[in-house]
């Protein structure tokens, strides 16, 4: 079939991305490897964080962007996908990170707490924290249900028109005068314009485009703990939270709350490096649960024996510097791609498909993506 825009890869960004375009009366398709909603990449699960916390004024101001085109998905899908808890962010007095929190989102006028370490513990006696630590506490720390966003976004772009086409992987990328082709096992699809938006696979479709990015694929498990004491662990009791502890671990923790009966979610943001997306272990080890343990016994001492009832596998693609890609192909201005990774993108997609779509119709976008160009990387760069 022959259509204004191919999108390839429906997870967060890429099912947003479609619902932008047909929602502006495009004509869109959009394709995924696997099934809608499927547990292999970045994008599947019940819960992601939602936050203004951030220690990069840059990510702020997405985030206030992007917490009103949710709540208008929201409205138009009929369903809530997003809950607010509260959060906290956690650490050594002085921490870098936290400092550099605090003055980023001051520019926006985001209003934060801060927090004695009694102040914290009165709030939230779960908790334990040491007389050093600095709690900075903001109110509109929230999750997305991030399998029903991603469900939403394409429900709502077939209903303006988009064709959706699930298990039909990329064979190979053609570009053509005037457009592209993609190749698959369903057929060979054309469009005016190509979107690219794979998650941990984008790398390997740009490379043959002569666009190389140096993303490196991570496997991160995480753990949702039967709490023995589970109303203290719902939404309005116990707060979303991101520690800051990095002389601590190799990887900083972060919870989310018991908001569905799963458990509390806990997990390293971080994880093991593996070759490619397709090479990954996806079964469950009991190793990410033991590497808790000692933070849960200091910080968070009810849950330190608390039985995992559900382990997980997903899928970071972390860039060097731990920013985006956002970007447009150097020589083919009708190809963007977009890889919203490194472990924190899925809170921006909504306003990142509402980025690519219209940049792909209007040829640019009002949001300033400086932070994240591909060609900062120009070291691994070889366009043809």
């Amino acid at each position: 079939m022959t259509t204004d825009v191919i999108v390839l890869g429906a997870g967060g960004a890429g099912s947003a991305a479609a619902y932008y375009l047909a929602r502006r009366g495009q004509r869109v398709l959009l394709l995924e490897q696997f099934a809608i909603d499927h547990p292999y990449g970045s994008s599947f699960g019940n819960s992601r964080i939602i936050r203004y916390m951030y220690d990069h004024a840059t990510y702020v101001g997405m985030a206030k962007a992007a917490y009103p085109l949710w709540y208008a998905l929201q409205d138009e899908a009929g369903e809530r996908l997003l809950y607010e808890t509260g959060g906290l962010d956690f650490g050594r007095r002085g921490a870098p990170t936290l400092e550099a929190t605090l003055n980023a989102v001051k520019q926006f006028g985001i209003a934060v707490e801060q927090l004695t370490p009694a102040e914290g513990m009165r709030r939230y006696p779960q908790f334990r924290f040491d007389d050093d630590m600095t709690i900075l506490y903001q109110r509109d720390y929230g999750l997305l249900n991030a399998s029903a966003c991603v469900k939403a976004h394409v429900r709502l772009a077939a209903r303006h028109g988009a064709v959706v086409v699930e298990n039909a992987p990329v064979i190979r990328i053609d570009v053509r005068d005037g457009g592209v082709e993609v190749v698959t096992p369903q057929g060979t699809h054309a469009a005016e314009r190509l979107i690219v938006t794979a998650g941990a696979w984008t790398a390997p479709l740009l490379a043959p485009l002569g666009v190389n990015l140096p993303l490196q694929v991570e496997r991160v498990q995480y753990v949702f703990l039967q709490a023995p004491n589970p109303d203290d662990y719902r939404p309005g009791r116990y707060p979303i939270f991101i520690s800051h502890l990095y002389e601590s671990y190799e990887h900083v923790p972060y919870s989310i709350p018991d908001y569905d009966g799963a458990g509390v979610k806990l997990a390293f943001h971080g994880g093991e490096a593996v070759a490619s997306a397709d090479e990954v272990n996806r079964a469950p080890d009991t190793d990410a649960v033991d590497k808790l343990r000692p933070f849960l016994r200091d910080v968070l001492p009810d849950l330190a024996d608390a039985p995992a009832r559900e382990t997980h596998v997903c899928l970071y693609s972390m860039t060097p510097d731990h920013h985006f890609v956002i970007d447009q192909h150097p020589v083919h201005a009708n190809i963007l791609f977009a890889s919203p990774c490194s472990g924190h993108g899925f809170k921006f997609t909504t306003l990142i498909g509402s980025m690519l779509a219209d940049w792909s119709i209007d040829g640019k976008t009002e949001h300033d993506l400086s932070l994240f160009t591909h060609t900062r990387f120009a070291a691994h760069e070889s366009v043809t």
